[in-house]
């Protein structure tokens, strides 16, 4: 058995959480709370990953290191 680490983004929406995994393409799922979202991407990322393995594709490596910051831009008015 091999366990992989991703990073994982959970930010709010207009329903409850949207959450992904950046380094997995098209890897999102949702939940009602920051638990569900984090529980529900965790089982999206574990399909995720068992899909590329059965289609003999590469799992792709966790970008070191990972960067999150906040940006602001300003816009004249």
């Amino acid at each position: 058995m091999s366990t992989y680490s991703f990073t994982v983004i959970i930010e709010p929406d207009e329903e409850g959480f949207h959450a992904y995994v950046p380094a997995l393409t098209g890897c999102h799922s949702f939940g009602a709370t920051v638990d569900e979202a984090r529980a529900n991407i965790a089982e999206a990322a574990e399909l995720h990953v068992e899909s590329l393995l059965e289609d003999g594709e590469p799992v792709p490596p966790e970008p070191e290191p990972f960067i999150v910051m906040r940006l602001s831009v300003p816009i004249a008015a």
